[in-house]
């Protein structure tokens, strides 16, 4: 079997370990379609055929986003709206794209929000972006707005997380 100066430069850069291996795949696949010379892009065919698995993959990071909603609320709201909110990516959540996820869902533990600073420390190890603070927390009429959601979110901003206010109102 025949190989073009470029193909013989190609095979070169793949592991020694396994080059004799790929040579001998290479030319099964060549001979099989009736031809007796290899170029480059055989060997290309071939890895993209046989290897494209094990390449990395360059892909855009996804953002990872938080809901905080209100304890008192929390009683009476499984959050079903927050979730629709963001699956159909509407309303507050209409900039996000599908690489886009929520990495947590937690209530403020009760006023003055004493649970978002541990909570927001724990979830900075796994990549957060943003933290939404639910709609309950920013409504006035059926729920009290929060008289620490000012607070809530200067804590936040303070430890680098970008806050977004509401989730699906």
């Amino acid at each position: 079997m025949k190989w073009t100066k470029e193909a013989l430069e190609e095979i070169e850069k793949v592991p020694s370990f396994v080059r004799d291996m790929v040579k001998t795949a290479v030319e099964n696949e060549v001979f099989n379609l009736g031809r007796g010379e290899i170029t480059v892009e055989d060997i290309r065919a071939s890895r993209d055929k046989h290897f494209a698995f094990a390449e990395a993959k360059e892909s855009k990071p996804k953002t990872k986003i938080a809901i905080v909603r209100c304890e008192i609320v929390s009683e009476v709201c499984p959050g079903v709206a927050c979730f629709k909110a963001f699956n159909a990516k509407k309303i507050k959540f209409k900039d996000y794209d599908e690489n886009t996820e929520i990495v947590g869902f937690f209530t403020c533990g009760g006023c003055p929000g004493r649970r978002v600073s541990r909570l927001v420390n724990s979830l900075k190890k796994h990549g957060l972006d943003v933290v939404h603070l639910s709609s309950c927390m920013l409504l006035e009429g059926d729920y009290p707005k929060c008289p620490y959601v000012e607070d809530i979110k200067e804590m936040i901003e303070n430890k680098g997380i970008k806050v977004v206010y509401g989730t699906h109102h």
